[in-house]
């Protein structure tokens, strides 16, 4: 066996496959195989983590971090046969080349998220706050690093120790803080512009440094060449940018948006990009250096970044970043630190690190006047690690820098520090709610109050470009022309995920201020904004555009919220499929969607509308004359009252029809209390809400069960509540009892025993273009012989999800699913601060002497 010139043996090498286990190889004694299962462990323990870790607001590269620390000596790998055949020596060559290649890749993806443009732009206050940021933290980092080099790290080169000390104490983790910050929608607040835009510089001054520390860790025959190192990497940077840069914006020119990009231009971008890499690990520098360079010159704006981030990301941050981390943790023994003078060291560097870039931040903030609380939380802000933290360790690990004690200090220090940043974040910083007086949470307006110059507010939710249609026609319907207002409030939503693509999205946001449909092409967006502009000159309604980008699990945050910092009577939601008009099926599950709109069911400050558009709904009519017909189910309660309001502002439209359908019971049913299950797989979990939704003063929390309960429901008070409701229609009918031809409200009562046979009935009507029903919160008596069905949409209904899965060839017609607010079950969201992101132009009709 060969020997490396300490005397050591070499491992001896891999061959690549195996010829199988029926020739008796051992696939695990082979590269290939061996990297496989390695890779499956490494994505199955992160994946696992990051569950639990989600749930208390931790981004992913804690899951990262910490999967690899167990996989490495400090759990797994004190077990000697885990360590010799899952992660033997001989295959670290092959694990840290892919890692390092993903590494390349993910370093250029940053590259590509970062914006130099926006670097100019950053204010005199911000590049104080940076400064300070990075300063302070550096001073400090560097007399932590004498200590260490006086007691566990005596070997080290002292002049590049101190360096990377430095760089490693005063770094801020980018990505890491701009998902921190959209997560805890802080994006467009004071202290998140500050934030961003003090880190996107700190980023930049972190790189730097770091080539430095690389090119004075290289100086071991002569301190000469540290500088040729540095003039080189000078050198690269400046070539990069004065003859590659044009280049590249010739390159990304030439895509055209809605159109295929030229593979040709893509390979030679990603060529690029390894070619970058090596030239500057041939001068001395790490490769990755060269990659991010080259991801800075690439231009932001158009098609060609946006594609080759969709075309690289998922490999890179799904497959191969974690293997980085795996890497990270294999060399991170937390057992070195055993002694308790490697503790207090362990105590004295978090106390350094976490000391020194909050109170730098801090101080700077608070002597550009933005108080002590926001102060202090842009401190701990700018105090996030991440992975650039564990680059630079690892690359003072490899350079002989660092020591195996003093590595396991660091990572553990950026894992703390990380850990507490959002916390610490929610603990201190609540923006300021906008609290306005806010009344009208109902359509149904109380006859005791004048509302008939109130101004309707709808504030409409949009997920792709295939809602815009329906609901622009159903509020072209719902509009009316004879008394009240009508602003429209449209919030897009974009899921926040861990890609780089979503980071790009939040900052373009952040640039540009203006709302756009996730990865629609530019034409689509235009014919959307023209679409919007149109409907509200033609129609006089004032339409305002708004995006929010956050999580599933907290997007009803953002709903709620923008519901009642704009007093909106009722929130509009697109059902959370689509239907195939082809075969009739419905296609396009989302179960995210599906848990924001039953958060927002339980948590809305108003009423809820769930509009299920089947495709060949209500068109607009701005004609006088009658040709969409539209159709009000009213079995009884709140949810059917508020149902009827709504349809009796449609029926205000010269071109809408509204039939009104009550259903009597045939008797009177002794059962009250009904209970109705949905489907025996579990369709949400007990968070989501649905399930715990109690529907009178009485609550109930029955996983997996859909109830409502009438036990304690006044029948006297809410049958003269119905008839009050209903007084409209039946004038209507007597004042035309004959000539229902003309008659804008057609009234009829039927008598049944099976409201789900006559909803259906309804339903099959072939001249209905839209059906509206209550969601049957407080039912009416007749759905006692409901008891025991199965609802496979309940967070529409019994009589809406019975609509809703009949075959397309029987109910042709949309639906819109109401459910009245309701004071006494309303359960009250978190605080928190949404962000309006749009932009002055996309204010369709300016909002004239009213309120926003």
């Amino acid at each position: 066996m060969a020997t490396n010139s300490s005397g050591k043996a070499c491992p001896t090498s891999m061959h690549a496959t195996s010829n199988g286990a029926w020739q008796s190889d051992n696939p695990l004694d082979f590269a290939l195989p061996l990297f496989i299962v390695q890779t499956c462990i490494v994505l199955f323990v992160t994946r696992a983590l990051a569950v639990p870790l989600n749930h208390i607001k931790q981004p992913r590269v804690i899951a990262e971090i910490v999967g690899g620390i167990l996989l490495g000596p400090s759990a797994l790998g004190r077990i000697a046969s885990y360590k010799e055949r899952i992660f033997p020596t001989k295959s670290f060559t092959l694990l840290e080349t892919v890692a390092d290649l993903g590494l390349l890749f993910f370093l250029f993806l940053v590259g590509l998220e970062l914006d130099l443009s926006s670097l100019r732009k950053t204010g005199k206050q911000a590049l104080s706050i940076a400064a300070a940021g990075i300063t302070v933290p550096f001073v400090a980092g560097v007399g932590v690093s004498v200590v260490l080099h006086r007691t566990i790290a005596e070997g080290a080169n002292f002049t590049p120790f101190l360096v990377f000390m430095g760089v490693a104490f005063s770094i801020t983790a980018f990505p890491v803080l701009a998902r921190i910050l959209a997560e805890r929608r802080l994006l467009t607040t004071d202290v998140g512009e500050i934030a961003m835009s003090a880190a996107a510089v700190n980023d930049v001054v972190a790189w730097v440094l770091l080539a430095l520390a690389v090119a004075l860790s290289a100086s071991g025959k002569s301190p000469l060449i540290a500088l040729y190192v540095l003039l080189s990497g000078i050198a690269f940077v400046i070539f990069v940018f004065i003859a590659i840069k044009p280049l590249m914006v010739w390159v990304a020119g030439q895509a055209v948006e809605n159109e295929p990009i030229n593979e040709t231009y893509v390979a030679v971008t990603l060529a690029a990009v390894l070619v970058s890499g090596f030239a500057t690990d041939a001068v001395g520098i790490h490769a990755i250096f060269g990659a991010f360079v080259f991801g800075l010159v690439i231009p932001k704006h158009g098609p060609f970044a946006a594609v080759l981030i969709e075309k690289i990301e998922d490999l890179v941050t799904i497959l191969f970043l974690p293997l980085y981390f795996a890497v990270s943790g294999l060399k991170t023994n937390i057992g070195a630190i055993g002694s308790a003078q490697a503790g207090g060291l362990l105590v004295l560097v978090i106390a350094v690190t976490c000391g020194g870039k909050v109170i730098g931040t801090f101080a700077a903030a608070y002597v550009n006047k933005m108080g002590w609380r926001k102060s202090i939380t842009l401190g701990f802000l700018m105090n996030t690690k991440g992975l650039v933290e564990l680059i630079v360790l690892n690359i003072g690990k490899d350079r002989k820098v660092l020591n195996d004690e003093t590595f396991a200090i660091m990572v553990i220090m950026a894992l703390f520090t990380t850990f507490i940043t959002t916390p610490m974040v929610m603990w201190l910083y609540k923006p300021a709610r906008n609290y306005v007086p806010y009344t009208r949470r109902t359509l149904q307006i109380s006859p005791y109050k004048d509302g008939a110059e109130s101004e309707l507010r709808l504030l409409t939710c949009i997920h792709g470009s295939q809602n815009v249609r329906p609901i622009i026609n159903l509020v072209e319907a719902a509009r009316g022309l004879k008394r009240r207002p009508l602003r429209m409030y449209i919030l897009h939503l974009l899921e926040l995920s861990e890609r780089p693509s979503s980071i790009m999205k939040v900052q373009k946001l952040r640039r540009e201020g203006r709302p756009f449909w996730g990865n629609e092409p530019l034409s689509v967006i235009n014919n959307i904004v023209v679409t919007f502009e149109a409907f509200g000159q033609l129609s006089k309604v004032a339409v305002r555009p708004m995006t929010t980008i956050s999580r599933f699990d907290d997007m009803h945050e953002d709903i709620c919220i923008s519901a009642e910092e704009k007093r909106i009577t009722v929130i509009v939601l697109p059902f959370y499929k689509n239907i195939n008009p082809i075969s009739g099926l419905w296609e396009g599950h989302s179960s995210g969607l599906r848990h924001v709109t039953q958060k927002v069911l339980r948590h809305a400050p108003c009423s809820v509308g769930i509009l299920v558009d089947r495709g060949i709904g209500i068109n607009s009519s701005s004609s006088s004359s009658v040709n969409q017909n539209v159709a009000v189910l009213f079995f009884g309660g709140s949810d059917d009252r508020e149902a009827l309001a709504f349809g009796y502002r449609m029926a205000e439209h010269p071109g809408v029809r509204l039939w009104v359908f009550r259903f009597i019971p045939a008797e009177i049913p002794e059962k009250h209390s009904i209970s109705i299950s949905a489907p025996h797989q579990r369709l949400v979990s007990e968070q989501s809400g649905i399930d715990r939704f109690s529907f009178s003063s009485k609550r109930s929390a029955h996983v997996g069960w859909f109830e409502f309960i009438a036990d304690n429901v006044d029948w006297a008070v809410e049958s003269k509540l119905d008839e009050e409701c209903l007084q409209l229609a039946k004038r209507k009918i007597e004042e035309t009892p004959n000539d229902k031809d003309t008659t804008e409200i057609i009234f009829e009562e039927r008598t049944i025993s099976d409201p789900l046979e006559a909803a259906l009935a309804v339903g099959k009507m072939p001249e209905l273009n839209l059906l509206i029903v209550g969601r049957g919160r407080k039912p009416a008596r007749l759905f006692s012989v409901l008891s025991g069905r199965q609802l496979e949409y309940p967070e529409l209904g019994p009589i809406a999800g019975a609509l809703t899965a009949a075959p397309f060839t029987d109910v042709r017609c949309s639906l819109l699913v109401l459910q009245q607010y309701d004071s006494m079950l309303h359960e009250s969201h978190m605080p928190s601060k949404v962000s309006d992101m749009s932009m002055p132009k996309a204010t369709i009709v300016p909002s004239t002497g009213a309120s926003p």
